[in-house]
C-alpha cells in the first residue's frame, strides 16, 4: 500500500467514527428510544463487566486452573458478597483485592 492509500484509509475511518459517534448530537431534538432498548441498555454495564472479569477469574492462560485452591475463585465470592451488602464499587475492589492478596501470600 502506498502512503496515500494509508492516509486515505485513516482519514476515512476518522470521518466514519466522528459521524457515527456524534449522530445523536447532530439532531436538534431528542431522539426517543423504544422502551425495550432502554431496558436492554440497563444491563449493558453488567454484561460488559462479566465479559471482562469472568474469563480472568475462571481461566488461567485459557485453561481451567489445575487446582481448586485458586485465590481468584475464593476472593470473587467475597467481593460479590461485599458488593451486594454495601453497593460500593471502590470498597468492593479493595475488599476483593485484599482477600486475593492475602490468599496469594498464603500460597493460593
Amino acid at each position: 500500500m502506498s502512503a496515500v492509500q494509508v492516509w486515505g484509509a485513516v482519514i476515512g475511518l476518522v470521518v466514519i467514527t466522528v459521524v457515527t459517534r456524534s449522530f445523536f448530537f447532530l439532531s436538534r431534538r431528542a431522539l426517543p428510544l423504544p422502551g425495550w432498548v432502554e431496558r436492554g441498555l440497563r444491563y449493558a454495564p453488567v454484561a460488559a463487566l462479566a465479559a471482562v472479569v469472568l474469563p480472568g477469574v475462571l481461566l488461567e492462560q485459557g485453561q481451567w486452573p489445575s487446582t481448586a485452591w485458586d485465590a481468584r475463585w475464593l476472593a470473587t465470592p467475597v467481593a460479590m458478597a461485599y458488593a451486594w451488602w454495601r453497593r460500593d464499587m471502590l470498597g468492593t475492589l479493595l475488599v476483593g483485592m485484599a482477600v486475593y492478596g492475602v490468599l496469594r501470600w498464603l500460597g493460593g
